[in-house]
């Protein structure tokens, strides 16, 4: 009997005692638990005593390798700076890498193997690939900046775009060509456009245009992987265009400016970010560029401003692939993602929550003018409306030089985005 009424004492105790271990086991093994660490700072997912962990979700072998690998070159340039200068809140910035090759599909099945190891996103390449995770980045309260611009985004408030959006791109590029005398009002223009987020989102800008300037439009939609497009630019011939308005692949952009030029067309072809790749500048259609403008809101990689050779003299000292104008939008974006955990920080909140309610309270980012001032406190507002505009030049580092440095034009401050209060 002795035995066993102090069998029946002890019991309770060493079961929970084996809870508590086994309770100690689960959160030493589950990296970015939730908790509070010993200053009171709260933390979840992708968040250690040590590191915190970003995704970068790129492409590196499809149709926008060339930019994602710029991209991820400036996040990884960025992380090295900030964890250089002492990361935030005693924690250096890790970033977590995977390849969907700009496919949707390939890109929600690496999804839940990423989610769950990171606080947020400092890179989701393509609108289709955003299109496709934007329900999971609501309910996984996953704040991600996405290598899409597309204003049709902005009802999430977990999208944090970096720049403009592909619609004010376009309506900023219309009026520089009409400032320079390239096209005029009642003109013709054509839209050869992706079939997807990217081109009907640079759309809207052309129509909101069309409609201000009594132009006409001809719109002509593609595929991503359409790859000749000559027979369009045929068309638009037929149809008399003043200048063609491109939201493409650089793949497609480079047929459509060969096309323009052995057609005796020749008219100026505007493009907005993700068109150019400076290897354009070694094709067949190196011969036809100097009819291309480019808009965006970040800087060519040949930028005469302070940042950006600090950026450019850091890519060179550091890759050896030819470098693009992805890098310091990279940069940029990783700025972006600095200036929010820093507040949040302040606030002692490393949660998703956290990083949301900081974002909301950042309501001028500044890069140093590799992007555009950034005021991320109105939500569904594009954070800027300003751009630059370039044009390829075979001697320039990244293989594009500004023309124009940062404007808005006034047509850009009258529009209203789609999910704008």
């Amino acid at each position: 009997m002795f035995e066993l009424r102090h069998f029946r004492k002890a019991a309770p105790v060493a079961l929970a005692l084996a809870l508590v271990l086994a309770a100690c086991s689960t959160k030493a093994d589950n990296a970015g638990s939730s908790g509070s660490d010993s200053s009171g700072v709260k933390t979840d997912k992708g968040v250690t005593a040590s590191e915190i962990t970003l995704g970068v979700m790129t492409d590196k072998t499809g149709v926008f390798k060339n930019l994602g690998l710029g991209i991820t070159q400036g996040n990884e340039l960025w992380a090295k700076d900030f964890n250089d200068a002492g990361g935030v809140c005693g924690r250096k910035v890790k970033l977590e890498q995977v390849d969907h090759g700009y496919k949707a599909d390939t890109a929600k099945t690496l999804y839940p193997q990423l989610e769950p190891k990171v606080l947020g996103m400092v890179q989701l390449l393509g609108s289709p690939v955003v299109a496709a995770l934007k329900q999971n980045l609501l309910s996984d309260k996953l704040t991600s900046a996405p290598a899409s611009w597309s204003s049709e985004l902005l009802d999430n408030p977990y999208v944090m775009i970096v720049g403009t959006t592909y619609d004010l791109e376009i309506i900023d590029g219309l009026s520089y060509l009409q400032e320079q005398g390239l096209i005029k009002d009642g003109d013709t223009i054509g839209h050869v456009y992706i079939d997807g987020e990217y081109g009907k989102n640079g759309l809207r800008g052309s129509q909101f245009y069309a409609k201000k300037h009594n132009l006409t439009l001809k719109e002509v939609k593609i595929t991503s992987t359409d790859t000749d497009l000559a027979n369009i630019v045929t068309g638009l011939k037929g149809d008399a265009v003043k200048s063609i308005v491109l939201t493409t692949t650089p793949a497609q952009t480079g047929s459509a400016l060969a096309s323009n030029k052995a057609l005796g067309l020749n008219v100026p072809v505007l493009g907005n970010n993700p068109t150019f790749d400076p290897a354009l500048l070694s094709g067949p259609a190196a011969a036809s560029l100097d009819k291309l403008t480019v808009v965006a809101s970040s800087v060519p990689f040949s930028a005469d401003i302070p940042k950006a050779k600090d950026v450019a003299a850091k890519y060179k000292a550091t890759y050896k692939e030819t470098p693009n104008g992805g890098t310091p939008y990279g940069y940029a974006v990783g700025e972006v993602w600095g200036a929010v955990l820093k507040k949040a920080c302040e606030n002692k909140d490393l949660t998703r929550d956290g990083i949301q309610a900081a974002l909301k309270q950042t309501s001028s980012a500044s890069t140093e003018d590799l992007v555009a001032a950034l005021d991320f406190s109105k939500p569904g507002t594009p954070p800027t409306r300003q751009v630059y505009a370039a044009q390829p030049d075979p001697t320039a580092e990244g293989g594009l030089k500004y023309v124009k440095q940062l404007f808005e034009a006034a047509e850009a401050r009258e529009y209203v985005a789609p999910f704008q209060k």
